[in-house]
Protein backbone atom coordinates (compact mmCIF):
# COMPACT_ATOMS: atom_id res chain seq x y z
CA UNK A 1 0.00 0.00 0.00
CA UNK A 2 1.12 3.62 -0.69
CA UNK A 3 -0.09 6.28 1.65
CA UNK A 4 -0.29 10.05 0.83
CA UNK A 5 -2.56 12.16 2.92
CA UNK A 6 -5.82 10.38 3.59
CA UNK A 7 -5.99 8.52 0.27
CA UNK A 8 -5.00 4.86 0.06
CA UNK A 9 -4.08 3.42 -3.34
CA UNK A 10 -3.70 -0.18 -4.36
CA UNK A 11 -1.08 -0.42 -7.11
CA UNK A 12 -2.58 -3.74 -8.21
CA UNK A 13 -5.77 -1.97 -9.29
CA UNK A 14 -4.05 -0.35 -12.34
CA UNK A 15 -1.15 -0.87 -14.70
CA UNK A 16 1.05 2.28 -14.92
CA UNK A 17 2.02 1.49 -18.53
CA UNK A 18 -1.46 0.87 -19.87
CA UNK A 19 -3.63 3.09 -17.68
CA UNK A 20 -4.57 6.67 -18.53
CA UNK A 21 -4.16 7.54 -14.87
CA UNK A 22 -1.27 10.13 -14.40
CA UNK A 23 0.23 8.95 -11.11
CA UNK A 24 3.01 11.64 -10.91
CA UNK A 25 0.55 14.49 -11.38
CA UNK A 26 -1.74 12.94 -8.80
CA UNK A 27 1.09 12.84 -6.24
CA UNK A 28 2.03 16.49 -6.96
CA UNK A 29 -1.58 17.65 -6.53
CA UNK A 30 -1.84 15.72 -3.29
CA UNK A 31 1.36 17.36 -1.97
CA UNK A 32 0.00 20.82 -2.83
CA UNK A 33 -3.31 20.05 -1.15
CA UNK A 34 -1.59 18.74 1.97
CA UNK A 35 0.61 21.87 2.21
CA UNK A 36 -2.51 24.06 1.88
CA UNK A 37 -4.24 22.16 4.67
CA UNK A 38 -1.19 22.49 6.91
CA UNK A 39 -1.07 26.28 6.44
CA UNK A 40 -4.80 26.63 7.09
CA UNK A 41 -4.53 24.57 10.27
CA UNK A 42 -1.60 26.61 11.48
CA UNK A 43 -3.46 29.87 10.87
CA UNK A 44 -6.44 28.61 12.84
CA UNK A 45 -4.16 27.79 15.79
CA UNK A 46 -2.33 31.14 15.43
CA UNK A 47 0.92 29.26 14.93
CA UNK A 48 1.93 31.72 12.19
CA UNK A 49 2.82 35.13 13.71
CA UNK A 50 1.15 38.12 12.09
CA UNK A 51 3.14 41.33 11.60
CA UNK A 52 2.65 43.92 14.35
CA UNK A 53 2.26 47.60 13.55
CA UNK A 54 5.44 49.59 14.15
CA UNK A 55 3.64 52.74 15.27
CA UNK A 56 4.09 52.11 19.01
CA UNK A 57 7.80 51.39 18.67
CA UNK A 58 8.37 54.52 16.59
CA UNK A 59 6.58 56.71 19.15
CA UNK A 60 8.67 55.23 21.95
CA UNK A 61 11.90 55.84 20.04
CA UNK A 62 10.83 59.43 19.30
CA UNK A 63 10.00 60.10 22.97
CA UNK A 64 13.30 58.58 24.09
CA UNK A 65 15.20 60.84 21.68
CA UNK A 66 13.26 63.90 22.89
CA UNK A 67 14.01 63.17 26.55
CA UNK A 68 17.69 62.66 25.77
CA UNK A 69 17.84 65.98 23.89
CA UNK A 70 16.14 67.82 26.77
CA UNK A 71 18.55 66.27 29.26
CA UNK A 72 21.53 67.38 27.18
CA UNK A 73 20.10 70.92 26.98
CA UNK A 74 19.65 71.06 30.76
CA UNK A 75 23.21 69.91 31.35
CA UNK A 76 24.63 72.36 28.83
CA UNK A 77 22.73 75.32 30.31
CA UNK A 78 23.57 74.25 33.87
CA UNK A 79 27.31 73.81 33.43
CA UNK A 80 28.51 75.46 30.23
CA UNK A 81 26.37 78.41 29.15
CA UNK A 82 24.00 80.96 30.69
CA UNK A 83 21.41 83.40 29.38
CA UNK A 84 21.77 86.94 30.71
CA UNK A 85 19.36 89.82 30.28
CA UNK A 86 20.92 93.27 29.88
CA UNK A 87 19.74 96.12 32.06
CA UNK A 88 20.79 99.70 31.43
CA UNK A 89 22.52 101.63 28.67
CA UNK A 90 26.24 101.40 29.54
CA UNK A 91 26.96 99.27 26.43
CA UNK A 92 25.05 101.35 23.87
CA UNK A 93 25.30 101.15 20.87
CA UNK A 94 26.53 97.54 21.03
CA UNK A 95 23.78 96.41 23.42
CA UNK A 96 20.59 98.04 24.63
CA UNK A 97 18.40 97.69 27.68
CA UNK A 98 16.31 94.53 27.33
CA UNK A 99 18.71 92.62 25.08
CA UNK A 100 19.52 89.01 26.03
CA UNK A 101 22.83 87.25 25.45
CA UNK A 102 24.38 83.81 25.88
CA UNK A 103 27.64 83.68 27.84
CA UNK A 104 30.12 80.95 28.68
CA UNK A 105 33.19 80.68 30.89
CA UNK A 106 34.21 77.22 29.71
CA UNK A 107 37.98 77.21 29.11
CA UNK A 108 37.78 81.01 28.95
CA UNK A 109 40.79 83.30 29.27
CA UNK A 110 40.00 87.03 28.95
CA UNK A 111 41.39 88.83 25.91
CA UNK A 112 41.48 92.47 24.95
CA UNK A 113 38.28 93.44 23.14
CA UNK A 114 36.11 90.67 24.61
CA UNK A 115 32.66 91.58 25.89
CA UNK A 116 32.14 89.95 29.28
CA UNK A 117 29.56 89.71 32.02
CA UNK A 118 30.93 90.09 35.56
CA UNK A 119 29.77 90.56 39.11
CA UNK A 120 31.43 93.07 41.44
CA UNK A 121 29.63 92.92 44.77
CA UNK A 122 31.30 96.11 46.00
CA UNK A 123 29.34 97.88 43.26
CA UNK A 124 26.10 95.88 43.03
CA UNK A 125 24.80 92.31 43.28
CA UNK A 126 23.43 92.16 39.73
CA UNK A 127 25.83 91.20 36.92
CA UNK A 128 27.12 93.96 34.65
CA UNK A 129 28.30 93.79 31.05
CA UNK A 130 31.51 95.52 29.92
CA UNK A 131 34.31 95.29 27.36
CA UNK A 132 37.83 94.17 28.25
CA UNK A 133 40.19 97.05 27.45
CA UNK A 134 43.39 95.60 28.88
CA UNK A 135 44.59 92.43 30.61
CA UNK A 136 47.19 91.73 33.29
CA UNK A 137 50.53 93.46 32.70
CA UNK A 138 49.21 95.97 30.17
CA UNK A 139 49.18 99.72 30.88
CA UNK A 140 46.11 101.92 30.41
CA UNK A 141 46.05 105.67 29.96
CA UNK A 142 43.29 107.98 28.77
CA UNK A 143 43.47 111.42 27.19
CA UNK A 144 40.15 112.91 28.26
CA UNK A 145 40.70 116.05 26.21
CA UNK A 146 40.90 114.07 22.97
CA UNK A 147 38.73 111.21 24.23
CA UNK A 148 41.37 108.62 23.30
CA UNK A 149 42.21 105.44 25.25
CA UNK A 150 45.80 104.16 25.12
CA UNK A 151 46.95 100.62 25.91
CA UNK A 152 50.70 100.08 26.15
CA UNK A 153 51.14 103.54 24.65
CA UNK A 154 49.05 102.82 21.52
CA UNK A 155 45.74 104.52 20.81
CA UNK A 156 42.87 102.06 20.52
CA UNK A 157 40.75 101.94 17.39
CA UNK A 158 37.25 101.74 18.90
CA UNK A 159 34.50 101.76 16.28
CA UNK A 160 32.11 100.23 18.83
CA UNK A 161 31.90 103.24 21.21
CA UNK A 162 28.98 105.67 21.30
CA UNK A 163 31.35 108.65 21.54
CA UNK A 164 34.95 109.43 22.58
CA UNK A 165 35.92 108.98 26.24
CA UNK A 166 35.62 112.41 27.86
CA UNK A 167 34.52 111.41 31.38
CA UNK A 168 37.34 110.65 33.85
CA UNK A 169 35.29 109.50 36.84
CA UNK A 170 37.92 108.42 39.43
CA UNK A 171 40.68 107.70 36.90
CA UNK A 172 43.89 109.44 38.05
CA UNK A 173 46.33 108.53 35.31
CA UNK A 174 48.25 105.68 33.71
CA UNK A 175 47.92 102.35 35.52
CA UNK A 176 49.27 98.86 35.03
CA UNK A 177 46.67 96.11 35.27
CA UNK A 178 47.52 93.80 38.21
CA UNK A 179 48.07 90.06 37.88
CA UNK A 180 44.92 87.99 37.22
CA UNK A 181 42.87 91.14 36.60
CA UNK A 182 41.32 93.01 33.66
CA UNK A 183 40.48 96.66 32.99
CA UNK A 184 36.94 97.02 31.64
CA UNK A 185 34.86 99.85 30.21
CA UNK A 186 31.38 100.28 28.77
CA UNK A 187 30.95 101.17 25.10
CA UNK A 188 28.76 104.11 26.15
CA UNK A 189 31.87 105.76 27.58
CA UNK A 190 30.29 108.85 29.10
CA UNK A 191 27.42 106.95 30.68
CA UNK A 192 29.14 103.90 32.13
CA UNK A 193 30.37 102.92 35.58
CA UNK A 194 33.44 100.78 34.94
CA UNK A 195 37.14 100.41 35.84
CA UNK A 196 37.51 104.21 35.83
CA UNK A 197 35.52 104.16 39.08
CA UNK A 198 37.37 103.06 42.22
CA UNK A 199 34.33 101.05 43.35
CA UNK A 200 34.97 98.70 40.40
CA UNK A 201 38.61 99.30 39.46
CA UNK A 202 40.58 96.48 37.86
CA UNK A 203 38.43 93.36 38.06
CA UNK A 204 39.72 90.01 39.28
CA UNK A 205 39.19 87.34 36.58
CA UNK A 206 37.33 85.22 39.13
CA UNK A 207 34.49 87.75 39.05
CA UNK A 208 33.93 87.20 35.33
CA UNK A 209 30.86 85.05 34.76
CA UNK A 210 31.61 84.50 31.10
CA UNK A 211 32.28 85.89 27.66
CA UNK A 212 29.35 86.99 25.51
CA UNK A 213 29.02 84.46 22.69
CA UNK A 214 25.72 85.33 21.10
CA UNK A 215 22.89 87.84 21.24
CA UNK A 216 19.53 86.05 21.18
CA UNK A 217 17.17 88.99 21.74
CA UNK A 218 15.90 90.98 19.99
CA UNK A 219 15.38 88.42 17.24
CA UNK A 220 16.20 90.89 14.47
CA UNK A 221 19.69 91.29 15.95
CA UNK A 222 20.31 87.61 16.63
CA UNK A 223 23.94 86.62 16.11
CA UNK A 224 27.50 87.05 17.29
CA UNK A 225 28.75 90.41 18.51
CA UNK A 226 32.13 92.03 17.93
Amino acid sequence: MYARGSLLLDKNQFDEKSSDFDYARFIKEEETLEAKRTVEAALKKNDVPTPKPKGGSEVYDWMQSLVSALLICVLVFAFFIRIIGIIGSSMVPTFHDGDSVIISDMFYEPKQGDVVVLRKLAFQEEPIIKRVIAVAGQTVNIDFQKGVVYVDGKALDEPYVAEPTYTALDFKGEITVPSNCVFVMGDNRNNSTDSRRSVIGCVDKRYILGKVLLRILPINKFGTVK
